[in-house]
């Protein structure tokens, strides 16, 4: 065959056009700043892996997964749930997913925040590049929002990153949805950032930030290139996205308010005095240079930016001449200087409005959680400054490369160095030895119910009452049938999640009866009253009912003054254990079962405890 019959002629060259040759140019230019972008994310992602596998459940945490594990994924007493001021239903579903898969198991929880983190960096990587474009210097707001510990709080607890990742994806990828809006006129852009706010006001209402900050920034990055009318142009090319944020927020106020109590105001305006300075200069200000190096802790309170004093004193100077040495460098920059400070104010009076009163110490505003997003908003500032023109040259110049790079790797140092202190303070507690232990007592559960009691308090708190009860904290882990009003043996679960015998003590007894040979009887629907030794005040109390019965049945309880609880008896002589809440001096037992005859003797009505 001839050879020439399989040639291949070879394509004709056709000349790249000026425009072509400028776009492969710019590709070729990111390429490098896009892969160092990249491996700075997997950085953060690996030191991210390992703050969140230092910790474990915590707090709000066990009320997450509690209600996940008893309502269905479609129940409104799951997603519609007022959780201490906060509608956020796809937490809730999220806890609810992660609880299906692996019940009380710390993996799950970790897997969702590094995909909730890698998603919220590829969303600022995506913003700067859109503000600032792909140049070297980009690095710089990446690197302070990868690493800065502002973020760290939050990511670091379960529950606050379902608030706060979701919230920091949504500012960044919204902020670039409205740039490419006004760029380009594609009404896609508009459908994402309404669908990304959407979802996000469903993690945390604080959301409703979100189409706010991406006007401010789309308007200020106008501003900054010295276009006309930036909120003019701005709110006319980004109606689309601007109007659908608008409907969303109207229909999702109207399900806050339903279902939400709203937050109530201080009752002493001086409190605002007391929270916002600590928030400021030992929180924030710090942590904008790698700080606060040193974290505070009393358990069960999370860790608290506690910097030194020194610090505290260098970081407003430092703050100031970092704002006046790039408003030399830039022009019309003020802008967005001005906007950022503002935005850290309102994020400050917002937190100290909502959670601030007599009983609120000025630590929880040095906690940081609350305001992982200015993050974002910072980083898209920096972005904005380097996408500012430079001032003609008058004189020396801010520092090049080398003092860039430099200034550069000593944030990253003292921001790891903030990291692993904080993780330090973070690990310390009892709550996963206690979770092990008492796992492991009820895989071996031989099916005697245990009575209701309140998890230890540095495991949740009672203020979180009923949601402290173990039927609601362990119910990811515990067989239907665990927890009961009553039981024929009592056992308890110690502070270390141990399972033991308990015996209630006699802080009132149960009088004789005037029946010979049967004490108090019990026949019949009516109900006996069987008088105690002395009053008891309004309580949680455990009744020790030692009876003889005719034949299996139920009988109800109560205090004199309480709700009636059921609870089985069986043939013979036997004790049966109830826990009542009430107050009275008698108690008031009635049979549900027909033809239940039922005598009751003297017992102890008191405390439920265990040998320490």
């Amino acid at each position: 065959m001839d050879t020439a019959v399989l040639a291949v002629p070879e394509p004709a060259r056709v000349p790249r056009s000026a425009a072509t040759r400028g776009r492969l140019r710019r590709i070729s230019n990111a390429q490098p700043v896009v892969v160092a972008a990249g491996c700075l994310l997997v950085l953060q992602l690996a030191i991210r892996w390992w703050v969140a596998d230092s910790g474990y459940f915590y707090w709000d945490d066990f009320i997450l997964v509690g209600r996940a594990a008893r309502f269905g994924l479609w129940s409104t007493d799951l997603l519609l749930y007022d959780h201490d001021g906060h509608f956020m239903p796809l937490a809730f579903a999220t806890a609810w997913a992660v609880n299906a898969v692996a019940p009380l198991v710390w993996a799950g929880p970790v897997v969702v925040l590094l995909l909730l983190q890698l998603a919220a960096s590829v969303a600022v990587v995506r913003m700067l590049l859109l503000l600032a474009g792909p140049r070297w210097p980009l690095l710089f707001p990446l690197v302070f929002y990868l690493f800065c510990p502002l973020t760290i709080p939050a990511f670091a607890w379960w529950a606050a990153a379902l608030n706060a990742l979701p919230l920091q994806f949504a500012l960044a990828w919204v902020i670039g949805d409205a740039v490419l809006l006004v760029r380009t006129g594609r009404r896609r852009y508009a459908l994402s950032g309404i669908a990304v706010s959407a979802v996000a006001l469903l993690f945390f209402e604080k959301s409703a930030v979100v189409p706010f900050v991406a006007f401010a920034v789309t308007a200020l990055a106008r501003h900054v290139d010295g276009g006309a009318a930036p909120i003019r142009v701005v709110a006319r090319r980004g109606a689309a996205l601007w109007a659908g944020s608008g409907v969303v927020l109207a229909c999702w106020s109207i399900a806050y308010l339903v279902v939400v109590d709203g937050p109530g105001l201080p009752d002493r305006w001086d409190e605002l005095r007391d929270l916002l300075p600590g928030a400021a200069s030992l929180g924030i200000a710090p942590a904008l240079f790698g700080g606060p190096w040193v974290w505070e802790r009393w358990l069960p309170s999370t860790p608290w930016a506690d910097p030194p004093g020194w610090a505290v004193v260098a970081a407003w100077p430092a703050l100031i001449a970092v704002v006046l040495a790039t408003m030399r460098a830039r022009q019309r920059i003020a802008a967005v200087w001005l906007t950022a400070a503002a935005y850290v104010l309102i994020a400050q009076l917002a937190v100290a409005l909502a959670r601030g009163g007599p009983n609120t110490a000025g630590e929880l505003m040095q906690s940081l959680r609350y305001f992982a997003d200015t993050a974002v908003v910072l980083a898209a500032a920096g972005a904005l400054v380097l996408r500012a023109r430079p001032r003609p040259s008058r004189g020396p110049t801010v520092a090049g490369r080398p003092a860039t790079a430099t200034v550069t790797v000593v944030f990253v140092v003292s921001s790891l160095w903030s990291t692993c202190t904080f993780v330090r303070s973070w690990r310390a507690g009892p709550t996963e030895s206690y979770i092990t232990t008492v796992k492991s007592g009820l895989n071996a559960w031989d099916g005697a119910p245990l009575l209701e009691q309140e998890v230890p308090w540095n495991v949740l708190n009672p203020l979180a009452y009923p949601q402290n009860l173990t039927k609601n904290v362990l119910a990811p882990v515990a067989a239907p049938g665990t927890f009961a009003d009553s039981t024929p043996h009592l056992r308890m679960i110690t502070d270390s999640g141990a399972i033991v015998d308990a015996a209630v003590w006699w802080n009132r007894i149960i009088l004789p009866g005037p029946e010979p040979g049967c004490g108090h009887r019990i026949h019949g629907s009516a109900p006996a009253r069987l008088p105690l030794d002395g009053p008891m005040l309004e309580n949680k109390w455990t009744a020790q009912l030692n009876y003889l019965a005719g034949r299996d049945g139920r009988i109800a309880v109560a205090l004199e003054h309480g709700e009636a609880v059921t609870a089985p008896v069986r043939k013979g002589p036997n004790t049966v254990f109830v826990r009542l809440i009430g107050s009275g001096s008698a108690l008031r037992i009635a049979a549900t079962t027909p033809d239940l005859n039922l005598c009751v003797g003297v017992g102890p009505v008191g405390v439920a405890s265990y040998d320490n």
